[in-house]
């Protein structure tokens, strides 16, 4: 199965910047469905960046992040070819991690 996360990790200089989609539903529980039932909860709860094994990035979310969401940020510390590890749960019990290479 293809992994639901596709990332770019950019090094310029000591600034990485990083760009992840995530397909993801992100249900809320508050939405009906066109019987007009609630579609249950469906949503990531955490998020996880990992450069080279040590943590730079960590989101815990709810439900309230919208559907197949877009995150960007930058940090400090790494290089060229370094590994980023990305990795989520969501509250169903569900997850999925990739690991890609800084260009």
């Amino acid at each position: 199965m293809a992994s639901s996360i596709r990332v770019r990790a950019t090094a310029n200089g000591d600034i990485t910047e990083v760009q992840a989609l995530i397909q993801h539903p992100m249900d809320s529980g508050f939405v009906k469905d066109a019987k007009g039932e609630l579609i249950p909860p469906h949503f990531i709860q955490e998020l996880k960046f990992a450069c080279n094994g040590k943590e730079v990035f960590v989101a815990d979310w709810g439900p309230a992040v919208s559907k197949d969401p877009y995150i960007k940020f930058s940090f400090k510390g790494a290089k060229k070819g370094d590994d980023l590890t990305i990795s989520w749960t969501d509250n169903k019990g569900g997850s999925d991690q990739t690991t890609a290479k800084i260009a």
